[in-house]
């Protein structure tokens, strides 16, 4: 069959009309997910409404349904940024945005499609890991300058790994989940020094300073991860990983202003995926059995997370309703 050519300038014209989605929105599904495994626990656990966890994690994979469907479109005719992306020292470690923003809508839609969930975290938890090795060994082979050292560096193998074991445990594979833990676990305390040693003594630019979100985020999933891959009480490790995560907050809280110097756009949603882990660790510390301190904080960082992410997705709202959502080109 003799196949169609479309003009150049056709080509070009339909390019410049499409939206082009960087892998940096599939962050949105992480805090929508993580805020609505956060209120799947809370009605577990305190009896909270329990169709406000499930519209929240049906929203999360509805929009990761948008995203991934423009993403591929990006890859499709506008290849040229999309490689760009991907090449760049540091977005490109955002693309482990979309196996993780995968592993967290398969179990969003496991309670209602459970063989789709089931093939959503098989491809999720692979792509992870393809990717992971992948950037490591570009890593490995030298030449990276200071300014591309940044809390990024944590996406691939630290979040990708943490939310593997997630999935793994959601899936009942807590032993292979425990594999992807170790994996995550060493990387962050391997990446931490790294990381640290850049933001004391080269400050972040203003326009990267929502990838802190990051460095936040951390020791809060790996709290969810080895909960997910453990069972019984909680155990001293993860109260201490959970006690690093809240050092961490403080920390980020004593650098609001600073923070706010940049000004607001999607990127804010890279401080979600922090934000939404502290109450579901807390929680599921509680549904556990845990008692004091993390019993006790479980309330203001579930308050906190909640207007956190609520206000986020308000200005989100926002920018969409104006057009300034997607970036433009």
């Amino acid at each position: 069959m003799q196949k169609t050519k479309v003009p150049a300038g056709t080509r070009s014209a339909y390019r410049l009309a499409s939206p082009v989605v960087p892998a940096t929105f599939f962050g949105m599904v992480l805090g929508l997910g993580g805020l609505g495994n956060g209120w799947r626990a809370a009605a577990r656990v305190w009896g909270a409404p329990v169709f406000i966890g499930e519209a929240l994690s049906l929203a999360a994979a509805l929009v990761w349904l948008v995203w991934m469907a423009l993403y591929v479109l990006k890859w499709a005719i506008s290849r040229e940024e999309a490689l760009a992306e991907f090449r760049h020292p540091v977005q490109a470690f955002f693309t482990a945005l979309v196996p993780v923003a995968t592993m967290i809508t398969s179990i969003a839609v496991a309670p209602y499609l459970p063989a789709v969930a089931w093939t959503m975290f098989v491809l999720g938890v692979a792509s992870q890991v393809v990717f992971s090795a992948w950037v490591v060994g570009e890593l490995w082979q030298g030449g990276r300058h200071t300014d591309a050292t940044t809390p990024t560096l944590y996406m691939p193998t630290v979040g990708g790994c943490f939310v593997s074991a997630i999935a793994c445990g959601s899936f009942g594979y807590p032993e292979a989940g425990l594999l992807f833990f170790g994996a995550g676990f060493l990387s962050m305390v391997v990446l931490e020094s790294i990381v640290l040693h850049r933001l004391m003594i080269h400050a972040l630019p203003v326009a990267l300073r929502a990838t802190m979100g990051l460095h936040l985020a951390t020791p809060a999933v790996g709290s969810v991860a080895y909960l997910a891959v453990t069972a019984g009480p909680p155990d001293r490790f993860v109260q201490m990983l959970f006690g690093y995560a809240l050092l961490q907050t403080l920390v980020m809280l004593r650098l609001v202003p600073w923070l706010r110097q940049q000004p607001f756009s999607p990127a804010a949603w890279a401080y979600t995926f922090g934000v939404s882990a502290l109450p579901l660790a807390a929680l599921r510390f509680v549904e556990r059995g845990q008692t004091g301190p993390i019993s006790f904080l479980a309330i203001p960082l579930f308050i906190g997370a909640n207007l956190v992410i609520g206000w986020i997705a308000i200005r989100t709202v926002q920018l969409a309703s104006t057009g300034k959502l997607l970036p433009q080109r």
